[in-house]
């Protein structure tokens, strides 16, 4: 139960994006089509595990005094892992989302965690605290990706769906990540207070 606490905990209660609030510029940016939201979505949980799980195991022997340093060059080694993949095997991909994957090292979500979580706890409440914040991440990601490709685009994953006359361009520039990111955060309030309204009833 603890475990599934700490896991479920990163999907609503405190999504990074939808309750947290952090490392919101790559999101909007990389989020015009599906697969550039699975494919960040999918790196940011990948860095934020490795960087949790690796910090957490040396978390007593990393001086106070140079953790962050330290920090940074952990998240930099699986990042420049994560890019190179990209690139090698997934290079549309990577030519996609450009400069958002190398700033991964500078994300507020995982530096947050790391320093707020990873470097306070054992192993195991690490892995699933990294992958409870990494499935919030994506789910969130893919749920606006969706949304801006299928207006914006008329297509999901690169599957015409709407014809050509019928897309919104305005929903692929930035303007339009705003407003679906800020319907999706009203939809996710919606749902929590009622919720909150049945449990107050019951």
């Amino acid at each position: 139960m603890k475990y599934v606490k700490i896991f479920t905990n990163g999907l609503v209660k405190e999504n990074p994006l939808l309750v947290l609030m952090i490392g919101l510029c790559s999101s909007l940016a990389v989020t015009t089509s599906v697969a550039n939201g699975i494919g960040m979505g999918l790196s940011m949980t990948f860095v934020l595990l490795m960087s949790e799980v690796v910090i957490s195991v040396f978390r007593k022997l990393i001086p106070e005094s140079v953790r962050i340093p330290i920090f940074i060059i952990v998240i930099a080694a699986f990042t420049t892992i994560v890019d190179y993949v990209l690139k090698a095997y997934f290079p549309d991909l990577s030519k996609a989302m450009g400069v958002f994957i190398p700033l991964i090292v500078v994300n507020c979500i995982i530096m947050g965690r790391v320093e707020g979580f990873a470097s306070k706890q054992p192993v195991g409440d690490c892995i699933f605290d990294s992958l409870g914040m990494g499935v919030g991440y994506t789910w969130v990601l893919v749920a606006i990706s969706l949304i801006r490709e299928l207006l914006g685009s008329g297509s999901i994953l690169g599957k015409s769906i709407i014809p050509p006359d019928y897309n919104i361009l305005f929903f692929v520039l930035p303007p339009g990540g705003f407003i679906v990111f800020a319907l999706v955060m009203s939809f996710n309030a919606f749902l929590k207070s009622k919720n909150k309204a049945k449990e107050v009833r019951a």
